[in-house]
C-alpha cells in the first residue's frame, strides 16, 4: 500500500490554522510571518513567534550566548521584515534534562547582550523541562505606524526586487560550522544572525512587499510573488556575495543550490516601485546597510532564474521544515 504523502508548511497552514484567523484583519491570512493588532491611533502592535530546536536550526553544542541570540534574532528579522521597531520580547524555554544552571548563566548573559544591542526587553515566558531536545521559542513585539505593517502581499507588477546584504553566507556557514568548509566569517554568519533592524522602520512608504530570507533567497522571494499573485525573475549574476562566498563558489560552482536555497541569510527581500528607489537608497545609506538590485516583478505566477541572461532551473526551492 502507497504511503501517504505528508503536506508541507504551507499547505498545512492554508488547510488547517489559516481558517482559525479568519475574521481578524491582523493576521493577514497567515500569509506572512508578523501579526498586525491595534495598539493605539498612530502605532500597530507587531506580534511574531519563533521556534528553535537544538539539532534543527542550531548545532545541538552551540554556545549557550549563541543559542540566545539566534532565537532572539531570528524574530527581530521578521519585525524589520514587517516594518516594526522591536521593543520587548517574551520566552518560553524547554530544557533538556540534563541542564545545568551554567548553561542558563550564560544563556541569559546572551539575551542581555542583545537587550542592550537591540534596545528591547523581556516581558514574561515560561521555563520548562522537557525529555526532548532544548527548544527555545520567543514572541517578539514591535510597533509600526498604524495600518502601515509590511507583508509579503502587496507586491505590483513592475516593481523591484533588491535585497540586503549578501545571500548565501547562511547555508555555506552551516557547512563550515559541520568541518565541511574552511571559512571562520561564513561559520560567523551562521551562527550569529544580524537582522536589518535599523533598515526595516525605514522601508514604509517605500516598499510594497518584504519577507527575510530564512529558508532560502529563491523559496522566500518566492512567498512574496505567491502572496502578491505574480512571477518574479531573479538574475543570478546579480545576486550579492561575500567575498568568502564568492572564494567558496569558484571552488565548488555546484554550491550555488545552497547559496541560493539554502536559507539562514536573515537579509531582507523587498519590492520596490521604480519610482521609490531614491527613497530606498537613501533610506539604506541611513541605516548603513547594503542594498542590490537582483530582479522584479511581472504579471504571471513562479520564480524564474537567469544565469547568463538563459533562464534556469530553480536548483533547490529552499529549507523545508516538515
Amino acid at each position: 500500500m502507497p504511503r501517504a504523502r505528508r503536506i508541507g508548511e504551507f499547505e498545512l497552514i492554508a488547510r488547517y490554522f489559516a481558517p482559525l484567523a479568519r475574521g481578524f484583519p491582523g493576521a493577514g491570512g497567515l500569509l506572512s510571518d508578523n501579526a498586525f493588532l491595534p495598539a493605539d491611533k498612530r502605532r500597530d502592535l507587531a506580534v511574531k513567534t519563533d521556534t528553535v530546536v537544538a539539532g534543527v536550526h542550531f548545532l545541538a553544542d552551540e554556545r549557550p550566548d549563541w543559542v540566545a541570540a539566534k532565537a532572539l534574532r531570528v524574530c527581530l528579522s521578521d519585525l524589520a521584515a514587517g516594518g516594526a521597531k522591536p521593543f520587548a520580547y517574551q520566552l518560553s524555554l524547554a530544557l533538556p534534562k540534563s541542564w545545568s544552571e551554567r548553561w542558563v548563566a550564560a544563556f541569559a548573559r546572551g539575551l542581555a547582550a542583545d537587550q542592550r544591542q537591540y534596545g528591547i526587553v523581556l516581558s514574561g515566558g515560561d521555563t520548562v523541562v522537557t525529555p526532548g531536545p532544548l527548544t527555545v521559542t520567543i514572541t517578539a513585539f514591535g510597533h509600526v505606524l498604524a495600518g502601515r505593517g509590511l507583508t509579503r502581499a502587496g507586491a505590483r507588477a513592475g516593481d523591484r526586487l533588491w535585497v540586503t546584504g549578501t545571500i548565501g553566507d547562511g547555508a555555506l556557514g552551516l557547512l563550515a560550522a559541520r568541518k565541511r568548509l574552511r571559512e571562520p566569517s561564513l561559520e560567523r554568519r551562521y551562527r550569529l544572525p544580524q537582522p536589518r533592524t535599523a533598515l526595516g522602520h525605514k522601508l514604509i512608504g517605500i516598499a510594497s512587499a518584504t519577507a527575510d530570507v530564512s529558508d532560502g533567497l529563491l523559496a522566500d522571494v518566492g512567498h512574496i510573488a505567491d502572496a502578491s499573485k505574480l512571477a518574479v525573475l531573479i538574475e543570478r549574476e546579480r545576486v550579492p556575495l561575500s567575498a568568502a562566498a564568492r572564494r567558496v563558489l569558484a571552488d565548488k560552482p555546484t554550491l550555488w543550490a545552497n547559496v541560493l536555497g539554502g536559507g539562514d541569510d536573515y537579509e531582507l527581500v523587498i519590492a520596490v516601485p521604480p519610482l521609490w528607489q531614491p527613497a530606498l537608497l537613501a533610506a539604506a545609506q541611513a541605516a548603513k546597510v547594503k542594498v542590490t538590485l537582483i530582479g522584479g516583478f511581472s504579471r504571471g505566477r513562479g520564480v524564474e532564474l537567469t544565469v547568463g541572461g538563459k533562464t534556469m532551473r530553480a536548483p533547490r526551492k529552499g529549507y523545508v521544515h516538515f
